[in-house]
């Protein structure tokens, strides 16, 4: 299944996977706090998925666009905003190919979710980390944000809490495991829904490639990236290989 399909086909559930609010509530401090201390006022959101953190920096004053691989991600997106009454443009646009079909340069890039692991090759990786900075103004800053792959991927940790979601009488159950490979691991996803009154099920996959935090330390600087802040979780606690759930980079275009 190619990444695209993936969250074509999910696309419809994401936004009853993550619980918005509460990630929204716990991120946006974080996000605002490093743009602010950029002076960042033009954002581009990477692999935005259905648009939740463009939509809520939008209605926040700041420029923004959004990207995602996907086509019915990037639907999604434009029908969130039109929801939520907030104009900004949301575009097709995949891992390395930023600079070739955006117009303009940016103050900040941001990278979140996980999404930089779905880049399977390492030339494939270094083009999207030098992209990433060809589409950045000299100074501006890139976020990115996946999870701890030096803690997960010794300790193989295989399963996830399940997530849950209820509208009315019908509800939705979200099981999560991994499936580890020589070089790569298989995120699997078991999405269990009931409309009242009898369950089914269907599941999803997608095939990632863990990122860990020295090698992105070096195509950070091979990228022309300096000042690289490394944090644990969204509270700017230090990043700790070994205890730290994720790891967020924040960095400065030299």
């Amino acid at each position: 299944m190619s990444q695209a399909l993936l969250w074509d086909t999910f696309r419809a559930d994401y936004d009853r996977f993550v619980n918005w609010e509460e990630r929204l509530a716990r991120e946006l401090p974080f996000l605002e706090r490093v743009l602010a201390e950029h002076g960042a006022k033009s954002v581009l959101d990477v692999a935005c998925g259905t648009g939740q953190h463009a939509i809520a920096l939008a209605q926040r004053g700041y420029e923004v666009v959004g990207t995602d691989v996907s086509e019915g991600m990037v639907n999604r997106a434009r029908r969130n905003a039109e929801a939520a009454g907030v104009s900004l443009r949301f575009r097709q646009v995949g891992f390395g190919q930023l600079s070739e079909a955006i117009e303009g340069s940016f103050d900040a890039v941001l990278c979140l979710g996980n999404s930089l692991p779905s880049v399977l090759s390492e030339d494939g990786l270094e083009r999207a980390v030098a992209d990433m900075a060809q589409v950045l103004i000299p100074e501006g800053v890139l976020v990115t944000q996946n999870l701890n792959y030096d803690r997960v991927w010794p300790r193989r940790q295989r399963f996830m809490p399940v997530e849950a979601h209820r509208e009315d009488e019908e509800e939705w159950l979200f099981f999560r495991f991994v499936d580890f490979h020589r070089d790569t691991l298989t995120f699997n996803m078991v999405v269990f829904h009931s409309s009242g009154k009898a369950w089914d099920y269907w599941t999803e996959a997608t095939e990632l490639r863990p990122i860990f935090s020295k090698d992105l330390n070096r195509l950070l600087e091979q990228s022309g990236f300096g000042n690289v802040d490394h944090y644990g979780d969204y509270d700017q606690n230090p990043y700790q290989q070994d205890a730290s759930g994720d790891l967020i980079v924040v960095a400065r275009k030299a």
